[in-house]
């Protein structure tokens, strides 16, 4: 039941946020940011991509294995692109979309109950800092462990068992990225927020659920904020 929870809050969220114009700018703005970013990644990495080639491999003068170095060129493109979208997630996260998210938040709680309950308040430059240190491991870790997985399948038989759980430690914890908001704001300590994550693991993985289906996960994760504030207003009234 939990995980049908999870996909009703996150279609909840949606909903709002395309009703509520704040929350649809900042959504927006949000989707912007990260597509920018990749975009400005992608493409020096692409400008470059002849001079890493080279260095790792210079073109052979032989015919016979010259396909192999064309064959190399696409792969190392395609991996430097993958590596450039997921750099840029983490930097956008961390640098824009942490402040946008908390934003949305925000709004989804004072809109919901009437009011804003903080534990204190603080100058825009600390709260932003704040917000920045509550990100790096909340965003990092997952990111890490998700690649581990992915490695790990690709050098272990049982490829297909792993990829199916990298996929879904990945949807949990870009889930919990979003559930994590108000509790952050409020100041809960990293260890219980963590294990507030553990205790609703199937609810997480109902949210995040939505996030794997292509093109439309671009938009599910622009509003995922407003969604998540939902369910943990009700959950912790």
């Amino acid at each position: 039941m939990n995980i049908f929870s999870g996909i009703k809050y996150n279609l909840r969220g949606l909903g709002m946020g395309l009703k509520n114009p704040k929350l649809l700018l900042l959504g927006l703005l949000r989707f912007a940011v990260v597509i920018f970013i990749t975009i400005v990644a992608a493409g020096l990495i692409l400008v470059y991509h002849q001079e890493i080639l080279n260095f790792m491999w210079s073109r052979p003068e032989s015919r016979w294995i010259l396909w192999l170095w064309y064959l190399l060129s696409w792969l190392l493109s395609a991996v430097l692109v993958g590596l450039a979208t997921i750099v840029s997630y983490l930097v956008s996260q961390i640098l824009f979309s942490v402040l946008i998210m908390d934003l949305m938040s925000r709004i989804t709680e004072k809109a919901v109950t009437g009011t804003l309950r903080e534990n204190q308040k603080m100058p825009f430059w600390q709260q932003l800092l704040f917000l920045i240190k509550q990100e790096i491991p909340r965003t990092t870790i997952p990111v890490l462990l998700t690649l581990l997985l992915m490695i790990a399948g690709w050098l272990t038989p049982l490829g297909p068992v792993v990829t199916i759980l990298s996929s879904a430690a990945a949807v949990i914890f870009l889930a919990w990225d979003n559930t994590d908001l108000i509790p952050a704001r409020r100041l809960v300590s990293f260890g219980e927020r963590f294990r507030i994550l553990r205790r609703n693991l199937g609810f997480h993985l109902g949210f995040g659920l939505l996030f794997l289906i292509p093109i439309l996960n671009i938009l599910f994760l622009s509003f995922a904020p407003v969604g998540a504030t939902l369910y943990y207003i009700d959950k912790y009234k």
